[in-house]
């Protein structure tokens, strides 16, 4: 017997760390925000709706931010209250079901294949869970419902903000073949330009081609890349596990090429990392920078101090000069992560990462 089709739910919260700051302050409400650092080296943590309407996002240098849009209010991060809304959120999906995989604060993948509220679809179920949060939180979130992860969050993505998408089986592969591959999750602007010059512009595009052809192209993704072509993954929501390491990286809507910009994302990864270690305490000796390239080849750098890591800005410096270290970039990059691990004396160990997914 074949087993069923999986319920799977992409929640997204709608402009998260912004839209948490525009509800505790009425004066802030549809006006251009970034929540970030205004002064030398700042950079924007997430931008509101309003602000991205002047092309203001995440991780974009403040100075830069500010020439886009020189009306745009800077507020500086509150981490503490974010991550008490975001248990708020995550309660609410334990109501409905057990298999929750955080993707950040505000970003998770839902399998309520079996929901615990017994509903009888998942689009029904998505709709509750929204409603429960704002009910709880103040807050929109928008929702994804598809049988498979890749995409429910492409359906997340559809009707944006404050709205749900339902991708169904019979819809999925002809939803995938009419859409630009540069729409397509994993496919960043670097990439997309190579399949374009390969002819490849489309999901169709990419589904014609042989699996060897992706391969020789794009390496280990060009089997990826075959699989979504076919609206296929057969990835499972896999349950949250304690973390090992501090960690927080982030997937940028456009792949980075300058060092400024680099420095700046670098930066900002850094920040989310220390004040978990603040208010946590928890200090460690290893910092760890992690790059994916457009091409989806990933690196690593490393460097272990003869003591805890005790300062925001030698975890700053330290972040800095490990990027630097991969200057003049060969690609773009599409990822970058901050980590802090060999805790109370521990080797550098790997821990999960923390997606803060900010452009959601």
């Amino acid at each position: 017997m074949s087993s069923p089709t999986r319920k799977i739910i992409h929640i997204d919260m709608d402009a998260f760390y912004a839209s948490v700051e525009q509800r505790d302050d009425p004066a802030l409400r549809g006006r251009p925000l970034a929540v970030g650092y205004s002064e030398k080296r700042g950079v924007v943590a997430a931008a509101s709706y309003e602000a991205r309407t002047f092309g203001v996002r995440s991780a974009m240098p403040s100075s830069t931010a500010l020439r886009h849009c020189p009306d745009l209010i800077f507020v500086r991060p509150r981490f503490e209250v974010y991550r008490a809304v975001s248990r708020q959120i995550h309660a609410v999906f334990a109501e409905f079901t057990p298999l929750i995989e955080p993707l950040s604060l505000d970003e998770a993948y839902l399998d309520v294949t079996g929901n615990l509220k017994g509903l009888p679809s998942a689009a029904e179920t998505a709709r509750a869970i929204r409603a429960r949060i704002l009910e709880e939180t103040g807050l929109t979130a928008s929702a994804g419902i598809s049988y498979n992860k890749f995409l429910a969050k492409l359906a997340s993505d559809h009707r944006k903000p404050n709205g749900q998408f339902v991708i169904t089986p019979s819809m999925g592969p002809a939803f995938v073949e009419a859409l630009p591959v540069a729409k397509f999750h994993g496919v960043g602007p670097v990439t997309a330009e190579k399949m374009n010059r390969l002819g490849i512009f489309t999901g169709a595009d990419l589904k014609a081609q042989p699996i060897e052809t992706l391969i020789r192209h794009f390496g280990k993704a060009g089997a990826w890349y075959h699989a979504i072509a076919r609206g296929e993954d057969d990835r499972p929501v896999v349950p949250d596990r304690p973390r090992k390491s501090s960690g927080s990286e982030t997937t940028f809507s456009d792949d980075l090429i300058d060092p400024i910009d680099i420095e700046a994302g670098v930066l900002a990864m850094a920040d989310e990392v220390w004040a978990w270690c603040e208010k946590t305490q928890g200090y460690g000796r290893t910092v760890t920078v992690k790059i994916k390239y457009a091409d989806f080849q990933q690196a690593t750098r490393s460097r272990t101090l003869s003591s805890p890591v005790h300062t925001q800005e030698t975890l700053r410096a330290v972040s800095l000069e490990l990027i630097r270290s991969v200057f003049p970039p060969a690609k773009g990059i599409r990822l970058l992560g901050v980590t802090v691990s060999g805790f109370g004396g521990e080797e550098a160990s790997d821990g999960e990462q923390l997606d803060l997914g900010l452009e959601g």
